[in-house]
């Protein structure tokens, strides 16, 4: 667990020395040198691919580096694997998910360290799991008991029980990747305090976050990144908010990105949620969408806005009621809802809205293939291949081509990919669950952009959202949910108080 004594600060405790990564003909980080000093949270910065995650991943001993060297007070580091930095001070949170399915709490957070709870050929599973609730409970993690199952447990309880593995090892070095995304202000106020409690005991905290107003309040210092090159390091004192922008992304940019106008929308309703029960969290729930509207859902992690998305689009078991198009289909499946040309990006990208094994190419043409036909179930090539282009071009995603798996991209431009899907197939209805999780500035830009042009073109969009600035700054109308029901709604041209709205959430 984490340590007590507390060691002088100021004194450098990592240094990166002429670091560069090359995947192929990529090349993913150029010439980096840093110095990183104990007692501090140093924010690693830049757009969707700058080298955030490489840098970080080559620290914590899950990439190597293809030259240059580090230290670590002072000493040689170069882990070669994971476990083998986690056991000498360095854990990391990767952005991904992180949890092994099918097994318990404990297990997860001492994967690869069995043999503290055996003897011989046998593990004491009572003792693995009394370390772990002990590790939950000094942590102050509350609900998660070290004996569950981990695929019982929704997305924020599995990235704390990773926070939880990642400071059982009493880090020198804590690594944050994208972690914040994936927790609610709870989960980041236990994070938040962590972090804190770690850095005053003379440790250090790299984080990664695309959130520029979470960076500045975290974060002692800055370094920005861009397109694997080293940019420059920012103080606190110097913080701003535009000078942090123009550095991320080489040009200025100011304001924000959301909708000024308060273009109305259609009366006709495209789809409808006539009193829907679900196993969990929706009690005869009723919503309508419109042709031309973008429907903001909006509420605390747990209010049922999630669930919400998964039954609109058949993935969730609805027990009672219907989910019925403007046609009168009920969407009772996911297949049905594909052909009746919905689309689904989901939170949780890596494991319901991508193939991260497959190309990028596998992944936008899945949605293509009745397009893509030259005749019965026969698919060109040429066609295939020019439908996967064009959003490649069109959405900026960086990849050296469509045949690189997914899972070798960025998280924002994971996301592109999950973009693209929907849009190449000319979706209708487009139900959005968190799409700009993860993603920097410019990407978000990009997004709001697409979002809006759909909505001109007569697109219909749910969008559910964690971020109530998104929420305001996008929709025309906003529901927000509370315990699995409607508690407010407010449409776009009538006066929005982000103070009530956060009222009716709690």
């Amino acid at each position: 667990m984490m340590a007590n004594n507390v060691i002088s600060k100021n004194e450098p405790l990592l240094e990166v020395r002429h670091l560069s990564k090359n995947y192929g003909a990529t090349l993913a980080l150029k010439d980096i040198s840093l110095t990183v000093k104990r007692g501090v949270v140093c924010g690693l910065i830049g757009e969707n691919g700058s080298g955030k995650s490489t840098l970080s991943s080559i620290v914590a001993g899950i990439n190597t580096a293809s030259s240059g060297e580090m230290y670590i007070e002072g000493e040689l580091w170069n882990p070669t694997s994971a476990l083998m930095a986690q056991k000498n001070g360095v854990s990391i949170i990767v952005q991904e998910a992180g949890t092994i399915p099918n097994i318990t709490v404990a297990e997860n957070i001492f994967l690869g360290h069995e043999k503290m709870f055996s003897k011989g050929s046998f593990v004491s599973r009572s003792k693995m799991f009394a370390e772990a609730q002990k590790l939950l409970e000094f942590l102050g993690v509350e609900g998660i008991r070290a004996e569950a199952m981990i695929d019982s447990l929704d997305m924020q309880a599995r990235k704390i029980v990773e926070i939880a593995k990642a400071l059982y090892w009493k880090p020198k070095i804590f690594i944050v990747d994208e972690t914040t995304t994936s927790l609610s202000q709870t989960g980041r106020m236990l994070l938040y305090r962590l972090m804190k409690e770690l850095t005053e005991n003379g440790g250090t905290v790299l984080f990664i976050s695309h959130d520029l107003e979470e960076v500045m309040e975290q974060c002692d210092v800055l370094v920005v990144l861009r397109d694997g090159d080293m940019v420059g390091t920012l103080e606190k004192s110097d913080f701003n908010a535009d000078t942090i922008k123009k550095m991320m992304v080489g040009r200025e940019i100011k304001g924000d990105y959301y909708r000024a106008d308060m273009d109305g929308y259609s009366n006709e309703i495209v789809l409808k949620a006539d009193c829907i029960t679900t196993l969990s969290d929706l009690l005869c729930f009723d919503i309508e969408l419109h042709k031309g509207e973008i429907l903001g859902i909006g509420g605390i992690s747990d209010c049922g806005m999630h669930t919400l998305g998964r039954a609109l689009f058949g993935i969730e078991k609805i027990l009672d009621g219907q989910v019925r198009l403007a046609n009168g289909t009920i969407i009772s499946s996911s297949k049905i809802a594909i052909a009746n040309k919905m689309g689904y990006i989901s939170k949780n990208r890596d494991r319901e809205s991508l193939s991260m094994t497959a190309t990028i190419r596998e992944n936008i043409a899945s949605t293509g293939y009745k397009l893509n036909r030259v005749f019965g179930p026969i698919i060109s090539f040429k066609k295939e291949k020019k439908y996967v282009d064009n959003q490649i071009n069109d959405l900026s995603i960086k990849c050296a081509s469509q045949y690189y798996t997914v899972n070798t991209l960025s998280g924002g431009n994971k996301q592109k990919v999950a973009f693209g899907k929907w849009i190449a197939a000319d979706a209708d209805i487009l139900i959005m669950d968190c799409p700009t999780r993860g993603v920097d500035i410019g990407v978000k830009a990009a997004m709001y952009k697409l979002i809006y042009e759909m909505k001109k073109a007569g697109k219909s969009i749910v969008l559910i959202s964690e971020e109530l600035p998104e929420l305001i700054g996008m929709s025309d109308r906003i529901v927000i949910m509370k315990k699995g029901e409607i508690s407010y709604e407010i449409k776009r041209n009538e006066v929005f108080d982000e103070h009530k709205l956060i009222m009716h959430m709690l």
